[in-house]
């Protein structure tokens, strides 16, 4: 088996629909399967997700009977799947060329790289950001004040990334979890996606112990692919939102940063608790860091 396909679906059946159908059209000349981890989704996902595996061969799907999270869910499809290379991708993607088969031969060309992506558009056909370098304390207080809506100083670009040139091939220090193309020995070799994590900041956490084994993540520009961003989050008020970035802002700050950098976003994260439920109250729209 050449690639395993692992998505993890919540709650998004017309887009997890158009996100199979592509992968099932463009996706040749390659020896694969795709993976679809469900986690309890109660909007036509599982019937939708039955029919088609009755169809497809090369569809297998587990069904979870809660909400396991994006990490462990991951991990799910990770132990059963066949594939040298694993590619983890959002349901609210689309393919629009082969670009497993393209990132599969690249990275076998290149065996001193374990990771890679490649550009993401959003729907509308405008390129999405999708690299970012280590969080620091200062870009995530921040973040955490919302201040980022008003102004940008330079440690907070540096930490987006604004500078980067997403016409070139590069080595990288974060990628976007959307979309990871990796070697599946090399994540195995870190025991997969930590489940400290429920949802957000796992895919920093990866990119990060993988860099801590030696590991080369690169981002290529070789192929494109849609990406209809945050649908399942969409469905979540503001608050438990915030409350979730902070909880994983939190862990992987206590893990790899000093304790009184964790200690000190710990108290800033009561305010940004505080900003979330004015802005649920306001019914304000917020934007995601990659649209900044």
């Amino acid at each position: 088996m050449d690639v395993s396909i692992i998505i993890v679906n919540w709650n998004v059946r017309n887009l997890l629909y158009r996100c199979l159908q592509s992968i099932f059209i463009f996706t040749r000349d390659l020896e694969y399967e795709v993976i679809v981890i469900d986690n309890f989704s109660l909007d036509g996902s599982v019937q939708m997700l039955n029919d088609l595996s009755f169809t497809q061969p090369n569809l297998r799907v587990i069904f979870n009977q809660e909400n396991a999270g994006f990490a462990r869910a991951n991990n799910q499809g990770l132990q059963v799947a066949k594939g040298k290379y694993a590619l983890f991708m959002n349901p609210d993607m689309e393919l629009v060329e082969n670009t497993p088969r393209l990132l599969f031969h690249y990275l076998e060309a290149r065996p001193g790289i374990a990771a890679c992506t490649c550009q993401l558009q959003y729907g509308q056909g405008n390129r999405q950001p999708n690299i970012k370098r280590d969080p620091t304390f200062w870009s995530q207080l921040w973040i955490l004040y919302k201040l980022h809506h008003f102004w940008q100083p330079p440690f907070l670009k540096k930490y987006l990334a604004k500078n980067f040139e997403y016409s070139r091939e590069q080595e990288v220090e974060q990628v976007m979890g959307a979309f990871i193309f990796t070697r599946r020995d090399t994540i195995n070799k870190i025991g997969g996606w930590s489940e400290d994590y429920f949802i957000w900041w796992e895919d920093v956490d990866l990119c990060k112990r993988l860099r801590q084994l030696g590991a080369v993540i690169v981002y290529t520009p070789i192929s494109r692919v849609l990406h209809y961003e945050g649908q399942s989050f969409a469905q979540q008020l503001s608050f438990p939102k915030q409350r979730q970035f902070n909880r994983g802002l939190l862990t992987y700050f206590k893990k790899h940063h000093h304790r009184l950098a964790w200690f000190m976003l710990r108290l800033a994260s009561i305010d940004s608790l505080a900003l979330a439920w004015l802005a649920q109250l306001l019914r304000l729209k917020q934007r995601t860091q990659s649209r900044l």
